[in-house]
């Protein structure tokens, strides 16, 4: 006998240690949730969302074999919560977007500057590349909000702001809360893999549809 596909509006059950993987891979899990049930199983918490499911299913399916170990995430020793910073330094890999980092940016660009999605994506896709560059970088990114036909790409894991541009996309009229509310119902329905497809058919779950 084949799979059994799940009832559409079914509702996400609570985590059990008697859930297998297959019914654990129907559902979309928060990252919380994923922590909590890594704990439960004696699991590392570290790691992506995607990380995280993997190493879930892998135990579940396989109760009796250590997790698949990770490969190690390579840092360099450059700190750059405390570092002096100037445009001719280096941007690496352990690059974060803290205090010192956002003072840098905004002293060189201003006020108005913003440390938004599209930036950081670009700075940690450029280590080599020198401080500098990321402010130039910046102000590109900046004019193509000119474009009226510009979108800002969302990155593949953001499965959360996904849906809700899918949403709007499909209902230019219903509100960013409309959007949320049927999110907030589909993310705990069937998904299986763990990614909430958005459906036309989501604005059921609004009052008075």
């Amino acid at each position: 006998m084949g799979k059994q596909t799940p009832d559409p509006d079914a509702i996400r059950p609570d985590f059990d240690l008697e859930m297998t993987a297959e019914a654990f891979e129907a559902w979309y899990w928060p990252k919380a949730e994923l922590e909590r049930i890594c704990a439960l199983l004696q699991l590392s918490k570290a790691g992506s969302k995607a990380e995280l499911r993997a190493a879930i299913a892998h135990r579940l399916a396989n109760p009796d074999t250590p997790a698949p170990r990770r490969r190690p995430r390579t840092r360099d020793d450059f700190n750059w919560r405390t570092a002096d910073l100037t445009p001719d330094t280096l941007i690496t890999s352990s690059i974060t977007f803290g205090p010192n980092v956002r003072g840098f940016f905004k002293a060189e660009i201003g006020k108005h500057f913003s440390c938004h999605g599209d930036f950081m994506d670009w700075v940690r896709a450029n280590s080599g590349a020198r401080l500098r560059d990321a402010v130039a970088a910046w102000y590109m990114l900046e004019r193509r909000k000119d474009d009226p036909g510009f979108r800002r790409e969302i990155a593949e894991h953001n499965n959360f702001l996904q849906y809700l541009r899918d949403f709007q996309d499909a209902y230019p009229d219903r509100s960013l809360e409309d959007a949320k509310a049927c999110w907030d119902q589909k993310k705990i329905r069937p998904a299986v893999g763990g990614k909430v497809l958005f459906d036309p058919t989501d604005v059921r779950f609004l009052p008075g549809i």
